[in-house]
């Protein structure tokens, strides 16, 4: 099992070597000139020129990558052109707000969206089954941004019942943590309901009936328990999508996360 780890990790290498590459290049391919926008339009060139010389802008190619790669093992991602300060330190401060967001929408969205595609499951062909699967449609075809400003609208300057946005209390998570996680609990309903279907199709199932025990044991015993297993997956494969989508909803609602860096 120890080799095994050793040698995934070793194969993460050359992957992080690419990509690493393909960052750095591209960063270099953008237009503009990365020590004329810190110094400003009004910089003399001999501003410009030191910037550059403190940044090792003047340095080969090949030599700015190593060193650039040198920072990353060292955690030094340089500083911000805008604000001057340590990029790491920037990360560190608007990640906390970022990840509680993200948590609180993946965790209503996975009791949510599996309770729905349970049900559907169970009553597949009945009117639980249709109502289960049009929410999770509408869910899905929501803008995010869209759904955002709606929610603001209704229940922050219409109703008064939630702030508009910011970061603090529990209020300031119900409308932006909602907002993020209802594709994902539309997903996840959509796919709880598959397994769900797929797994209740299976000899063992239909044997566990045959046998006469209480369909509340063959649901939950033997049905739900292996239809999980792809679920849980899925779940963890959706938690990355919710930090990529948290961009657009940290935005709406003024959330001091990473997105505000954009």
């Amino acid at each position: 099992m120890f080799a095994y780890f050793l040698r995934r990790l070793a194969g993460t290498i050359p992957v992080l070597i690419v990509v690493s590459v393909f960052v750095f290049g591209f960063v270099r391919l953008l237009p503009g000139d990365p020590a004329r926008l810190v110094a400003g339009p009004d910089a003399s060139e001999q501003d410009v020129a030191a910037i550059r010389q403190e940044f090792g802008l003047d340095r080969p190619i090949w030599t700015q990558y190593v060193r650039y790669v040198g920072q990353l093992v060292e955690g030094n991602l340089g500083r911000s052109s805008r604000t001057r300060q340590p990029v790491a330190s920037e990360i560190g401060q608007r990640f906390m707000p970022t990840l509680l967001l993200t948590l609180v929408a993946m965790v209503w969205a996975t009791l949510v969206g599996g309770a729905i595609g349970v049900i559907s499951g169970v009553r597949r062909g009945r009117w639980q089954d249709q109502a289960g699967m049009v929410l999770a449609v509408s869910g899905i075809s929501f803008p995010s941004f869209w759904l955002g400003l709606l929610l603001i609208d209704l229940f922050a300057v219409r109703l008064g019942w939630l702030p508009t946005g910011g970061y603090g209390t529990w209020q300031h998570f119900v409308l932006p943590s909602f907002t993020l996680g209802v594709a994902v609990a539309a997903v996840l309903a959509r796919f709880t309901r598959s397994a769900f279907v797929e797994v209740a199709a299976e000899d063992f199932v239909r044997t566990a009936r045959a046998k006469g025990l209480p369909e509340r044991m063959v649901i939950w015993k033997h049905t739900l328990r292996n239809a999980l297993i792809p679920v849980i997956t899925m779940t963890g494969l959706q938690f990355g999508f919710l930090l990529g989508g948290a961009v657009v909803v940290e935005t709406v609602f003024a959330w001091p996360g990473l997105g505000r860096l954009l």
